[in-house]
């Protein structure tokens, strides 16, 4: 490790239920609800209408502009509506949900690349961009973007598998099945973007995964294994550029300013099949657990099944459920509604029960100070939560609100119990509103 990031805290990774479970694959359900939008940037514009007959892998929606990535159908079948349905990420989103006829047509675009050792830069770029790859730790950050912006700047490419989110474990079942996939994956963006440095970043709590690494490393020369200690937030990308690198990004910049690209290893192993395959990103593996599920489970689950399709495969919902979470506990998000569908972000579904609930009904800030010390981009969320709660956006400006990664490390210290990155959410939202 070069150097420990700032701040960081230390919870219990809960686990244990799922990280020694093979991934099953799920079977589709009768209908799929497909979002718009499973990427930052311009939603997608959907270009097929109720009635039309689609087949595994026919794009379904269009690009709305550079930073933005098409969208695919996960099913064969009909489409049965095109309207606002549900949305992880809050409110309602344009989706297109299809009726599944269960023949699993494939759609006859999707085929292997010819030479894929000959590609060019440009020509990786834009099998990325066909197949909608995005970043898949949770982000969703278009990835043919992040390519064409690191085409030389960048003199490190780093592979995140830390996977520091408690509960989560989709990333590691990913890393003992599919080896292969991370490593043809990072070889195709290695070609593209030529690194002196290629490093696969993990935790040391996935001994199992490191070993299965350090057998395939004599195998392709060149490539590196950081072992970290387990920390949260460990996996976040200027985070984990500071423990491989010892570079910081700087405030408002990204990592191609300090020579890295950081790739998501769900994100790599999309690549590989992008280019083995064809295929575009039509299922993801996600971690259906917490004490609110009977059977905790890997599941490889089709873009779009509702969360309730998935639940109900990992035995169903079990106990006093106060909360079912899109993500993890830290940075993941409530969820009104369990029809809501499995999106490329999607890594975990977690269900809490009442005896996780630790939040107060009558939070208050005492001027302790843990959030600051804990806080890994050396902000104060405490004024950052004052300021968004009496909606200062000048304030919270000058107090850098946009630099704050929802890491969830303040909310975790805070022995008041207060809201602040729902509060934090509420401010960069009216900040980017507003124009400065």
């Amino acid at each position: 490790m070069a150097q420990a990031f700032f701040g960081g805290v230390h919870p219990n990774d809960m686990k244990a239920a799922t990280n020694e479970k093979a991934i099953e694959q799920l079977e589709a359900p009768a209908e799929v609800v497909i979002p718009m939008s499973m990427h930052i940037g311009a939603p997608c514009k959907p270009i097929v209408a109720v009635g039309d007959k689609v087949t595994i892998g026919q794009k379904i929606g269009e690009p709305g502009g550079f930073v933005s990535a098409p969208i695919h159908a996960s099913v064969s079948g009909t489409v049965k509506a095109v309207e606002p349905r549900p949305f992880s990420m809050g409110g309602t989103m344009m989706s297109v949900v299809i009726e599944n006829d269960f023949q699993n047509t494939v759609c006859p675009d999707i085929h292997p690349v010819e030479d894929p050792d000959s590609l060019t830069p440009e020509q990786l770029v834009e099998i990325v961009k066909n197949a909608g790859i995005v970043g898949q730790g949770g982000a969703t950050f278009p990835t043919h973007v992040k390519i064409s912006s690191g085409l030389g700047k960048v003199d490190y490419v780093i592979i995140n598998a830390a996977e520091c989110e408690p509960y989560i474990t989709a990333d590691d079942a990913l890393l003992c099945s599919y080896p292969e996939q991370i490593f043809r994956g990072l070889a195709a963006l290695d070609a593209a973007l030529h690194p002196d440095r290629r490093v696969i970043a993990v935790e040391d709590n996935k001994s199992e995964a490191i070993a299965i690494l350090r057998r395939h490393l004599p195998d392709w020369p060149g490539v590196e294994l950081a072992v970290l200690p387990t920390r949260y937030p460990q996996g976040a990308e200027k985070q984990l550029i500071q423990a491989v690198t010892g570079r910081q990004v700087p405030s408002g910049g990204f990592p191609k300013d300090v020579g890295c690209e950081v790739f998501n290893i769900a994100t790599c192993a999309s690549v590989c099949r992008a280019v083995a395959d064809g295929e575009p990103i039509l299922r993801r593996i996600v971690t259906i657990t917490g004490h609110g599920i009977k059977e905790p489970k890997n599941l490889i689950v089709p873009i779009g099944t509702p969360f309730a399709h998935a639940i109900e495969a990992a035995g169903g919902l079990q106990g006093d459920v106060w909360k079912v979470i899109a993500g993890g506990p830290m940075m993941g998000r409530s969820q009104a509604d369990l029809s809501t569908p499995v999106i490329k972000g999607t890594n975990a579904i977690v269900a809490l029960t009442s005896a996780d609930d630790l939040e107060s009904p009558h939070p208050s800030c005492i001027r302790c100070g843990r959030c600051v010390s804990v806080c890994p981009m050396g902000l104060q969320p405490l004024y950052l939560y004052r300021f968004s709660r009496c909606r200062d956006v000048g304030m919270l400006r000058q107090y850098s609100i946009l630099d704050c990664v929802e890491c969830g490390c303040c909310a975790y210290t805070c022995p008041g119990k207060l809201p602040i990155v729902a509060a934090i959410r509420e401010g960069k939202q009216r900040v980017r509103e507003e124009p400065s």
